[in-house]
């Protein structure tokens, strides 16, 4: 494993938010030529996790519009009473066991755990107390429960969807 699949590994499971693009980019990179005239004990140049690519994080979910995500990605939306909310709690812990998965589907993760705030997405989706909330590429709700899944879980109900489907072949070159 090089410098560079370690620090993508080691962000991945210290940190939010991160990157795991450093490995892809730089498998996607041309080879590079040695540097010329640099002596053997020079530092190669070093690089930043922030620079790498889009970061996954968990974000607030008070003053979002969910239009802005419709066609790029798929918004999870995870409501709340209240953060000490056993359920949110396992919600979040689930979520992050395999951020790669998620990233790969285009997941991007709202939470919102304050009734009284009335946030655009409550008014839009009125939940009862916890609720998970998945929303497709299409901007239509496609999931809604009142229970954690897993990521595995939801990359299952994911990867049924018509424009996943799609994505899918596309990458394959098909």
């Amino acid at each position: 494993m090089n410098r560079l699949q370690s620090l993508a590994l080691l962000a991945a499971l210290t940190t939010l938010p991160f990157t795991l693009a450093l490995a892809a980019q730089e498998a996607d990179a041309p080879p590079r030529a040695p540097d010329a005239g640099l002596s053997e004990d020079a530092a190669p140049e070093e690089l930043s996790v922030e620079e790498a690519a889009p970061a996954f994080e968990i974000r607030d979910g008070y003053d979002v519009d969910i239009e802005e995500f419709q066609w790029t990605h798929r918004p999870v939306v995870v409501f709340a009473d209240s953060p000490a909310d056993p359920r949110y709690q396992e919600q979040i812990d689930e979520l992050l066991q395999d951020i790669p998965a998620l990233m790969t589907r285009d997941v991007v993760v709202f939470v919102d755990t304050d009734p009284k705030a009335r946030s655009a997405l409550r008014k839009k989706l009125r939940p009862r107390g916890f609720m998970l909330v998945l929303i497709g590429k299409d901007g239509g709700v496609k999931l809604r429960k009142p229970l954690p899944w897993s990521v595995r879980e939801l990359s299952r109900s994911i990867d049924k969807m018509p424009t996943r489907q799609r994505e899918i072949e596309a990458r394959r070159g098909g």
